[in-house]
């Protein structure tokens, strides 16, 4: 029978998801004074579950909160407290819904106001033009650290798994830490973390086969991965779909594929290198490609707002469709396809020529709309530049509030 995008998927261990829809990470910032989730994000994905998606993704769950991608994060550590998570997993396993926690490591992609931690796999600053000021030059990890950052992510899955989510996603994409380790561009290591891609794929590997060996068989184990960092000389599609197949043995179920980072942020249609993306689906010629070699489901993210596109990814061979930005602005889309194929939410896009303004007035605007849904505030269209504005007086009181988390904590 042809699948489509209302149609179940088994995965690898076993787990089925009710349709081929998935609520795709996006950062919310709507953590609490603590770093956990609390009421905000709890009635946020009450709406998503409710909304019809099979699986929901959840925003950055960083392994160590002095190393955060952003203010208002969540932090799920060996010492967290688990009641606010359990009830995140609760509201976003409504309606049959499944629940994966995503996991993460900014690695040099912390902003320098944020203060904590920036480390990476070499002392490789982010080159953003004039705002590169706007994050430190990260020092390159010592061995222990880098054994550190492994336990740290076992022991967040372990302790996602006690929440009682489905399973977690390892995010080695958009150029966070694990994504830093795999481009050539930075790491220029010289020891066993670094220089073929199969020391650079190390880190990666060493964690997925210590979650999978540390949960039950039936708790999902992903894994998101770019399938390029569309910049010259960086990590690119032949070494992603290496890495998929040294990923394919070790008890994956899903790889999601999405590409860009900071300075090439393909994840919003924008490279460094000069390639076009589609207007819709920027992946998923990438994916069609990778899941050739891929012996688990593949899922493809980026730029789906209409019915017709997800279909097209199901139709290409592509397992799921993951939907960020729509899902935002209109959490009960999948709902509303079944009763009228033809909507399709408007995603603000400003055609602004400083490329990182206009990247960060996109986020800026996602995250108010996250905002106002977790608050239950009803929809309304939000312009770029005021959300923009907006966001940067909320941060910097956020900022504020997380330092002195972290002052605390030291």
């Amino acid at each position: 029978m042809t699948s489509n995008v209302f149609s179940s998927i088994t995965l690898p261990n076993g787990q089925q998801i009710k349709n081929r829809l998935v609520k795709a990470a996006m950062e919310e910032n709507l953590g609490n004074r603590s770093l956990v989730p609390d009421g905000r994000l709890v009635n946020l994905y009450s709406k998503w579950a409710q909304g019809g998606v099979g699986l929901i993704i959840t925003g950055n769950v960083m392994v160590d909160r002095f190393a955060m991608t952003g203010p208002g994060g969540v932090a799920l550590e060996a010492n967290t407290e688990l009641e606010g998570f359990k009830r995140w997993s609760e509201s976003a396993k409504q309606n049959d819904t499944r629940v994966w926690m995503q996991i993460n490591h900014p690695g040099r992609q912390v902003f320098k106001k944020m203060g904590g931690k920036a480390l990476s796999a070499s002392a490789v600053p982010l080159d953003l033009g004039k705002h590169s000021g706007l994050f430190d030059t990260p020092r390159a990890m010592t061995e222990e650290e880098i054994q550190d950052v492994i336990q740290r992510f076992i022991t967040t899955a372990k302790k996602a798994h006690q929440a009682g989510f489905d399973g977690v996603e390892v995010h080695a994409a958009h150029g966070y830490l694990l994504n830093q380790f795999l481009s050539p561009l930075t790491n220029q290591r010289n020891d066993q973390w670094g220089g073929s891609l199969e020391n650079r794929a190390r880190l990666l590997l060493d964690i997925v086969r210590g979650i999978r060996k540390s949960v039950p068989e039936s708790f999902a184990v992903a894994v998101k991965l770019n399938s390029a960092d569309f910049q010259r000389g960086g990590f690119d599609l032949e070494d992603a779909k290496n890495v998929v197949s040294m990923l394919n043995p070790l008890g994956v179920d899903l790889i999601e594929i999405s590409g860009g980072n900071y300075e090439a942020p393909a994840m919003q249609g924008r490279t460094a290198d000069d390639r076009t993306l589609a207007r819709e689906a920027y992946f998923l010629e990438f994916a069609k490609d990778i899941a050739t070699v891929s012996q688990v489901p593949v899922m493809s993210t980026g730029g789906i707002s209409r019915h017709e596109t997800a279909e097209k990814v199901i139709a290409a061979g592509v397992d799921l469709a993951g939907i960020a930005s729509a899902l935002a602005i209109c959490p009960e889309l999948p709902n509303l396809w079944q009763r009228n194929s033809g909507f399709t939410p408007e995603i603000p896009r400003p055609a602004w020529k400083d490329k990182t303004m206009s990247s960060l007035a996109v986020m800026s605007t996602i995250r108010r709309y996250l905002n106002r849904w977790s608050q239950n505030k009803h929809h309304k269209s939000l312009d770029p530049l005021t959300s923009l504005i907006f966001d940067q007086f909320r941060a910097a009181k956020l900022v504020r509030r997380y330092r002195r988390t972290l002052a605390q904590a030291s």
